[in-house]
């Protein structure tokens, strides 16, 4: 009989391992990937390598990280049993794939990835001229190449890495014969999410909610949201489109609730202090059977690892199977 897993489509997305996560996770990554893993072969890991491209001169929380953030991925709904997790780390034929793609890959194609000059400019607190950090693209190729995936679920930011991705796969395609499949990008919908000052959510600029705050932490963090700059006093009509606020209404309230603000902000019928408990309400009780479910992992984060050690053999026979025939491609057998 045939395995409905096998026939599916496959899919492979990682993260790097940051340690608890936030809204912006949630709506923007992890909420697709259970989705996803309803339809197709996913494939999600932790990219602790990847985190050494920008964080390599203190690793010293990256295990606390590690098993916290696969923590939200279970806690959120995120199942073993239809996705496989695993950490890139524990398979050196990531590593043995990257070092191949290397010599092929033009210098040109990684300098003009949009987001290496970007961080360049935007991340001044360590010194990201490193041969890591300029490679990282053919390092993520290898990731996704080495288990032949159809698709990458990205945003549209991400579009580009999955083109280079195609690239050099066809490049080595073209020097080896036809090993690999040109994956192509799964774009998913990304929520706006604002963080409480108002930018992109991001723990690196502490403006983030976690998952896993408590509901008294919930209502602090609401209560100090920024909100339509324009409106100065509590009579003052308000704009719902420009406020972080309402865009976690959007994502965590019911459609009455967000209709309700919709009206009532733009007409001065609620003010922000109202509508703010509203969506720390909203809020608390979309995290609650989250939190639940978090807590056996707390209490017994071996479990966590247990997750990633299965995961992690499993991935790994699809890896040596793909190396293998890699390694016959170029005569290194």
């Amino acid at each position: 009989m045939t395995n409905p897993q096998k026939s599916r489509p496959r899919i492979l997305s990682g993260m790097r391992p940051t340690g608890k996560l936030h809204l912006g996770h949630l709506a923007g990554v992890l909420q697709n990937w259970i989705k996803l893993q309803e339809e197709y072969e996913s494939y999600h890991f932790v990219a602790d390598w990847h985190a050494l491209t920008t964080d390599y001169a203190d690793t010293s929380e990256l295990r606390t990280n590690t098993v916290e953030m696969v923590m939200d991925w279970l806690a959120v709904g995120l199942d073993p049993a239809k996705a496989t997790f695993f950490l890139q780390s524990r398979l050196p034929e990531h590593a043995e794939l990257h070092l191949l793609f290397s010599m092929a890959t033009p210098l040109g194609w990684l300098e003009r990835v949009p987001t290496y000059k970007e961080q360049l400019d935007n991340i001044r607190d360590r010194d990201l001229h490193t041969y890591g950090f300029l490679g990282y693209p053919v390092l993520q190729a290898a990731d996704i190449l080495i288990y032949k995936a159809h698709f990458v679920p990205v945003g549209e930011d991400q579009v580009p890495h999955v083109e280079l991705t195609r690239e050099i796969a066809r490049r080595f395609n073209g020097f080896y014969g036809n090993v690999f499949p040109e994956p192509q990008a799964l774009l998913t919908s990304t929520p706006r999410v604002r963080g409480t000052d108002g930018r992109r959510m991001s723990k690196s600029y502490g403006n983030s909610i976690l998952i896993s705050d408590p509901p008294e932490v919930v209502r602090e963090k609401a209560a100090a949201m920024m909100t339509d700059p324009a409106r100065k006093r509590r009579t003052d009509p308000g704009n719902p489109d420009i406020c972080p606020v309402f865009d976690l209404h959007k994502i965590f309230s019911k459609k009455e609730t967000i209709d309700q603000v919709n009206r009532e902000c733009r007409t001065a019928e609620i003010g922000c202090v109202d509508c703010k408990k509203l969506m720390a309400q909203h809020l608390n009780c979309a995290l609650a059977p989250i939190q639940e479910r978090r807590e056996p992992y707390e209490k017994k984060p071996q479990q966590v690892w247990d997750v990633l050690e299965a995961g992690t053999n499993k991935a790994r026979k699809v890896a040596q199977a793909t190396m293998a025939e890699v390694r016959a491609a170029v005569k290194l057998t």
